[in-house]
């Protein structure tokens, strides 16, 4: 397995077993990881830390060019908010690890250039199946149904 999803898919777990939603993160800039984190919506009561706001922000202050030659990793199709902004830093690839139970904006993000793999990692599906059955009416505050 890609080492980059493992890590995305550690961090979701990590998201989970703090109470929050199992989605998680990683930006890798010339094959390292240079910031990580998982969805802390539920953890700081906040409305906009999806896992890959989460990532970014871990990542901290990068310069243009930085992002320019960056792959986000994420373990679920990366929703409106968070592929905004990937778009407006111009990251060129995003790495989804599933978007069978959820599907951003990625008709949209290739439009725009971007260049989107999309894994269909059984343990990604699982985790958010799972948790999407348990926990229904969080999973829909969490994309804003």
């Amino acid at each position: 397995m890609d080492p980059f999803l493992q890590a995305a898919i550690e961090e979701a777990k990590q998201g989970l077993k703090e109470g929050g939603i199992p989605i998680g993160s990683v930006l890798v800039i010339d094959g390292k990881i240079v910031g990580r984190g998982h969805n802390r919506r539920v953890q700081k009561s906040s409305a906009i830390l999806h896992a890959e706001m989460d990532c970014l922000e871990n990542a901290g202050r990068l310069k243009a060019k930085d992002y320019e030659r960056a792959v986000l990793y994420s373990t679920l199709s990366p929703c409106d908010m968070c592929s905004g902004t990937a778009l407006l830093y111009k990251i060129p690839r995003i790495v989804i690890g599933e978007n069978k139970t959820f599907q951003g904006p990625e008709t949209y993000v290739r439009s725009r250039g971007v260049s989107l793999s999309i894994l269909q990692n059984s343990e990604c599906i699982q985790l958010m199946e799972e948790f999407i059955q348990k926990n229904p009416q969080l999973w829909n505050e969490d994309i804003g149904v």
